[in-house]
C-alpha cells in the first residue's frame, strides 16, 4: 500500500509511479488529514509512505497523522521523500516514528524534484528546462526504488551526521512556530471564489468569506493553495508576483 501527501504534485507523481510498478494501491492522505480520519489502513504488502520535505523533515502534520494512524497487516514500512535537494532529518525521524509504532523500518529514499517553496527568495526557482531534467531523473530513480521494494530489499540514503541533528532539530521547532506566517497571502482580482484553496489546505486554515479566501494560522507553508489555484490568483506579499506557480501538471500528464 502506497500512502502519500502532496501539495504541488511532486510527491503524488512519485507515489503513483511506485504504486504502478508494484501493482499496489495508492491512497492520498490529504483528505484524511483534513477530515481527521484515522480509520485503519490494512495492507498485505509493505507500506510505502511518500512525503515531501519541509525545512529538513517531513511535514509535521503528516508525521502527527501517521503517529495516530492504525497501519495493519504487513508490518514493513518504507519511506520515500521528495525535496528540492536536501531531506535533512526526514529519514531519522521516520525511523523513530516506525519504531514507536512497533513496525519494521525498511529504510528511506530521497528523490530530488523541482523546488516549490516560492514564498521565499532564499530558494532559487529552477528553470523550466531544469524542472524537466529533475523530473526525468526522478522518474528513473522512482523505478529503481520500486524495484528494491518489490524484492523486499532495504532502501538506503545518506547518513545524517550528529552536527546536522544538533542544528536542525531546534531550528525546525522555532521555524515551525514563527517562520511560516500566513498573513502575507492574498488574492488578486483574478480570484473567482471557487474555494479550491480552502478545500486543499491540509490544516483547514483557509476560510471562505464573501467568496474570498481568508488565511488563518498556523500555516505549514505547503504551497497547496498558491500552486493549485486554477486562475493563479493567489500571491504572497511582494515575493511571488513574477515567479512561476509551479505544479507538476505543467510538465507531466496527471494520473487519474
Amino acid at each position: 500500500m502506497v500512502l502519500y501527501f502532496s501539495a504541488s504534485g511532486n510527491t503524488r507523481y512519485i507515489a503513483q509511479l511506485i504504486a504502478r510498478r508494484l501493482g499496489d494501491d495508492c491512497i492520498d492522505l490529504g483528505g484524511r488529514i483534513r477530515a481527521g480520519d484515522y480509520a485503519p489502513i490494512r495492507s498485505e504488502k509493505p507500506f510505502v509512505v511518500c512525503a515531501p520535505v519541509y525545512i529538513c523533515e517531513m511535514p509535521r502534520f503528516v508525521r502527527d497523522y501517521l503517529k495516530r494512524l492504525p497501519m495493519r497487516g504487513n508490518r514493513q514500512v518504507y519511506f520515500v521523500f521528495t525535496s528540492g535537494g536536501y531531506a535533512g532529518m526526514s529519514g531519522s525521524l521516520a525511523a523513530r516514528l516506525v519504531k514507536r509504532k512497533k513496525l519494521i523500518y525498511r529504510g528511506h529514499a530521497e528523490v530530488k524534484m523541482p523546488g516549490n517553496h516560492i514564498v521565499s527568495d532564499a530558494y532559487p526557482q529552477p528553470s523550466p528546462e531544469e524542472c524537466l531534467r529533475r523530473i526525468e531523473s526522478a522518474t528513473k530513480q522512482a523505478r529503481q526504488i520500486a524495484a528494491v521494494i518489490r524484492r523486499r530489499g532495504t532502501l538506503k540514503a545518506r547518513h545524517v551526521f550528529l552536527a546536522e541533528k544538533l542544528i536542525i532539530l531546534p531550528f525546525n521547532s522555532l521555524w515551525s512556530r514563527y517562520g511560516q506566517p500566513s498573513k502575507p497571502f492574498y488574492t488578486t482580482d483574478k480570484c473567482v471564489g471557487c474555494g479550491k484553496c480552502s478545500r486543499l489546505c491540509p490544516l483547514g486554515n483557509i476560510e471562505m468569506k464573501d467568496r474570498r479566501p481568508v488565511w488563518k494560522g498556523p500555516c505549514a507553508h505547503c504551497m497547496a493553495c498558491i500552486l493549485n489555484c486554477p486562475f493563479e490568483a493567489i500571491e504572497y506579499g511582494n515575493i511571488t508576483q513574477k515567479k512561476e506557480k509551479y505544479n507538476i501538471s505543467h510538465y507531466v500528464r496527471a494520473e487519474k
